[in-house]
């Protein structure tokens, strides 16, 4: 598994929604992007495929990046994923997420609301 500070593209099983975001824990973040913990834009449009990350040595220099990207066209987005990813292949494996760890967050996550 790498580590650090990563920039990361969610997109929904179409490839027609993208998401840029920004973890220090990307294993994590990408479990909980697929277990729809967190309420937001990845809830809403289903964006569960991880496609392309950069892992960066803090996460200051991965919030700069996270903003750089964001004011990128679509199309420029697309071909840095193409450039490391060109099938648009779901990713989490490649980092080490199981079903195992995605339960295991789902747990957490129950009972830090006290179901």
């Amino acid at each position: 598994m790498v580590t650090g500070a990563f920039v990361y593209f969610m997109v929904n099983k179409y490839n027609t929604t993208l998401y840029v975001g920004v973890t220090n824990d990307l294993l994590r973040r990408v479990a909980e992007h697929k277990t729809h913990i967190n309420k937001g834009f990845t809830d809403k449009y289903n964006c569960e495929k991880l496609v392309y990350f950069e892992d960066l040595v803090t996460i200051e220099y991965a919030i700069e990046r996270e903003k750089q990207l964001k004011k990128w066209r679509r199309e420029w987005k697309n071909n840095l994923i193409c450039s490391m990813n060109p099938n648009w292949d779901d990713l989490s494996e490649s980092i080490g997420l199981t079903e195992e760890y995605i339960v295991g967050i789902k747990e957490h996550y129950r009972m830090e609301r006290g179901e």
